[in-house]
């Protein structure tokens, strides 16, 4: 579903640049698509999609540790599209570990 987040650096205006893959539906396609996400900010995301999508058109786009999050997209150019959320969401939380893999018994050793 996604892969690992990528952090680069914080951008000027409270973007992390990062890499994760992210699932999107448009409002009047059955499909979903994968998407890369390059930005990630409170309000929005940037990312490269497979295909062209109108400025304006309704989307859900599920980030990774956020969940699905409603939108729109405000800008779509050269296989790229900003899209502006109707809630804020913490970025932070796409950054975290999806899951901690589970300590192993007796100090690392194999129990006999």
């Amino acid at each position: 579903m996604f892969d690992d987040a990528e952090a680069t650096r914080e951008g000027p205006r409270g973007r992390d640049s990062l890499f994760l893959m992210a699932r999107l539906r448009v409002d009047g396609i059955d499909e979903e698509m994968s998407v890369r996400v390059r930005n990630l900010s409170p309000g929005g995301l940037m990312a490269e999609l497979p295909l062209p999508i109108a400025p304006e058109s309704a989307v859900k786009v599920e980030v990774r540790g956020i969940g699905w999050v409603k939108g729109r997209v405000a800008w779509q150019t050269e296989g790229r599209a900003g899209i502006a959320f109707d809630r804020e969401i913490d970025p932070q939380r796409a950054r975290k570990p999806i899951g901690t893999p589970p300590a192993a018994p007796f100090g690392g050793a194999k129990p006999r």
